[in-house]
Order: structure tokens, then sequence, then C-alpha cells
């Protein structure tokens, strides 16, 4: 499998890296991909340097497969023109997700609906990957009604000046704003992206929009809101999930806990709970503080963590490669 990583040097790209190896996924070339100033530099991948590439370079090496993470300006001009050469791209940003000529994939819900002809596939956002593989398994048995989720989003996904602020803040140094229109530490900020005409933020209707897509269900009621916090790494969320048929807490324990790609932590008595800090470096995603909503029939409330660099991005997209390559596409 000979793989490009375009956008290698950035918090997702050198996530995909690391993933790669850590799965052993078989990879039997890498072409590192970056911005101009990045070419001439060396990645190590698997204990071996590998030469960083311009675009128009890694179209010409004719990759079988490329992770996109460098924004949607990138993927809307160079993901069509990769696939023009018969290279499978999976995109990390937002440009093809809503496109319905474009696969939206979480592997554990719909990988089995790609087929040969899908080139460009969407990777969801990280706040809804992690919303829809804890969801997915309770909607297949109870049928979703209604979802109002609150996030509480690391830093890490705005990416690394984002970090940036945060540490210099952090130490005292009073940087310029340039990434968030507030102070980020010792602040919570309920703004993510930019804000629509209804209200609601960009990536609250992501949420919301993605998540239709990807269960197939547009029946589905939801309401998002999305809130940036002083953390760094993984990203947490209430969700309060309303469902037509009846269950018992055990069930939906149950039923989480053999899911794959979710691992359940629920031990209040313990004080065990997810939290971002242990999400950190796991490709998991985390479920507790299971429990019913006693206001309301058919109604539960849990807490979702993952780390949204792995789940949330490089992991899923690398998940996506391995469903290519198990179907025999590349």
């Amino acid at each position: 499998m000979r793989l490009a990583v375009v956008g290698v040097t950035g918090l997702v790209g050198s996530e995909v890296l690391t993933v790669l190896e850590e799965l052993n996924v078989g990879v039997t070339e890498l072409i590192p991909v970056a911005s101009s100033r990045s070419v001439g530099k060396e990645v190590v991948f698997k204990g071996k340097p590998y030469p960083v590439v311009s675009l128009d370079d890694a179209i010409l090496l004719k990759p079988d497969v490329a992770i996109f993470s460098a924004g949607s300006d990138i993927s809307i001009e160079y993901a069509p023109k990769f696939s023009d050469v018969g290279c499978y791209v999976v995109d990390n940003s937002s440009a093809w997700r809503m496109d319905p000529d474009k696969q939206l994939i979480v592997p554990e819900i719909n990988g089995d609906e790609l087929g040969r002809d899908d080139m460009i596939i969407a990777n969801p956002n990280c706040s809804t990957i992690q919303m829809v593989l804890a969801l997915d398994p309770l909607h297949r048995a109870y049928g979703l009604k209604r979802v109002v989720v609150s996030t509480y989003q690391s830093v890490t996904g705005t990416g690394k000046a984002a970090v940036d602020q945060l540490e210099a803040e952090r130490a005292g140094t009073n940087p310029e704003l340039d990434v968030y229109p507030h102070r980020i530490d010792m602040n919570v900020l309920p703004h993510i992206d930019v804000f629509q005409e209804n209200g609601y933020t960009r990536e609250e209707m992501k949420m919301i929009n993605e998540t239709h897509k990807i269960l197939n269900d547009f029946t589905i009621s939801i309401t998002s809101t999305a809130v940036r916090l002083p953390v760094v790494g993984g990203h947490s969320e209430s969700i309060n999930a309303e469902f037509y048929k009846s269950f018992t807490i055990s069930e939906v324990r149950d039923r989480l806990d053999q899911s794959k790609g979710i691992r359940v932590v629920d031990d209040p008595e313990s004080n065990l709970y997810p939290m971002p800090i242990d999400a950190q470096g796991k490709n998991d995603v985390f479920v507790g503080r299971i429990r019913l909503d006693e206001s309301h029939p058919n109604t539960i409330n849990m807490w979702v963590v993952a780390d949204n660099l792995r789940k949330g991005a490089a992991t899923n997209a690398v998940q996506i490669v391995e469903k290519l390559e198990e179907k025999g596409f590349i």
C-alpha cells in the first residue's frame, strides 16, 4: 500500500503516522505531503526517514490512498486531482461531508457501505464521531427520537496555534488573541466556528447534519451547543437521548459494552467516569454517567469522551483505510 499523508506536519497528520504504526497498517511506502515551507524536511515512520514532498509531486507518485488533513481549501482543490490518478482520498476536512455524492463514514457504523467507486470519502467532524458511535447501538435497538448534546471541546480541535495561545496565556505572556476572540485560559467560550443566521455555530450544525447522514435517519430531532474549554486533548459531551422504545439502564450498559470502539467507564461510587485526560492517546470512545432522565420517559443521560485527534480524526481516517483494504479496493 502506497499511502500519502497530506498535512503530515500538522497535529492530525502527525497523529495519523502514530496510529498507522500502532495499528500496524500494511503501508509499504509512505508519501508525506505538506506545504512548500515543509518540503524537503523529513518525517520518521517505522524507524525510516521519508522526505516531505509537495502536493503536485505527490500526485505524480500516484499513491493508492491519501489521508488529507490540510483544511477544506486544499481538499476541494486537490482531492479530485488525487482521485483522478486512481488514488482513494480520506478527507478530514468539512469539504465533502454533506456532498450527497460522497460517503460520510464511521467504520463501525457504516463502513460496509463503501463501494469501489467511492474515491473521495469524508471523515466526520470529531465531535460528531464520538457522539454517533455511542448513539448508534442504542438507535438500532430502541430508535432515537431526540438528542440534546452539549460539547466541552479541547483547544487541539482548533490546531497548534490554539494550543500555543493557551500555553502562552497560562505562562502569563499575554499573547495577541489571534485564534480565539477572547482569552481561553481560565475561561469557557460558548463559540466554536462561525455563527450562522439561525444563531447556531457551524460546529453545532455540523453535529446535527452529519448525524442525520451517518445514521441515515433524518427524522431524529437534534439540538447542539458547542463549547471550547482550556483543555489540551480530548472532547467531552453531555448527551440527553430520547428513544421510542423502553429499556433498562442495565440493557443500555450491556449494549454499549459490547459495541466495538466503545469503553464503558461508569462506576460513580468509585469516582470512575470518563475524563479527557484519561482518553488522550487512546482510540476508543469512553462512555459513563449513564442514567435515566427522570423527567422524561425512554430518555437517558450519558457522558461521552474521546481523544479528538485520535478517534475524532486520525484513528477514524486510518480505520477507513483499513476498511478499503479489507474490501480489496487497495
